[in-house]
């Protein structure tokens, strides 16, 4: 058990299975809240966890395999680090379950960081924050951590070394 766990936090996608109906239906009620700002209805967190639960297999969810995957590869370069995955929507565990799963295993200091790296993106500079500031008043001994936004130059690196591996 290590006192520090990072949280990578994906988008999520949604399984090639799940019934289109619900999926729209979901989408219309995640709208009318949004234009709202009202809380959750009871139909839209049961279609929310619906398809968060939904069973997912590499070919009806390539996303999730490959964001594994990414797991994977940066869990050991992490010096020790626990490595706990979330998604930001559509995929289960949520952002919230992923920091409680670490703090339940001893986590003292947790660094969160999305794969979106982006700026200007929602997810990463609004959704994602917003829920950490819900969170740390519940758990104000432990510190939570967004590493975020990402130093662009590192990124650019990362991608331009993509390119030149791809070169003939």
């Amino acid at each position: 058990m290590t006192n520090h766990a990072v949280v990578l936090v994906g988008h999520g996608g949604v399984p090639a299975d799940f019934p289109r109906a619900e999926l729209t239906r979901l989408k219309s009620l995640e709208g009318r809240r949004q234009a709202t700002g009202a809380a959750p209805s009871d139909e839209e967190r049961a279609l929310d966890e619906k398809l968060r639960a939904w069973p997912r297999t590499p070919s009806t969810d390539p996303y999730k395999t490959g964001f594994e995957r990414l797991a994977a590869a940066l869990a050991p370069r992490l010096g020790g680090a626990t490595l706990h995955v979330a998604y930001n929507e559509f995929c289960a565990p949520t952002l919230r379950q992923a920091i409680e799963r670490a703090i339940d295993e001893g986590a003292q200091v947790i660094t969160v960081v999305p794969s979106m790296f982006t700026p200007g993106g929602v997810h990463s500079e609004v959704e994602i924050p917003a829920e950490l500031d819900a969170v740390r008043p519940r758990f104000p001994h432990v510190t939570i951590r967004y590493a975020w936004p990402f130093d662009l130059a590192l990124a650019a690196d990362m991608l331009a070394a993509q390119i030149r591996s791809a070169a003939p």
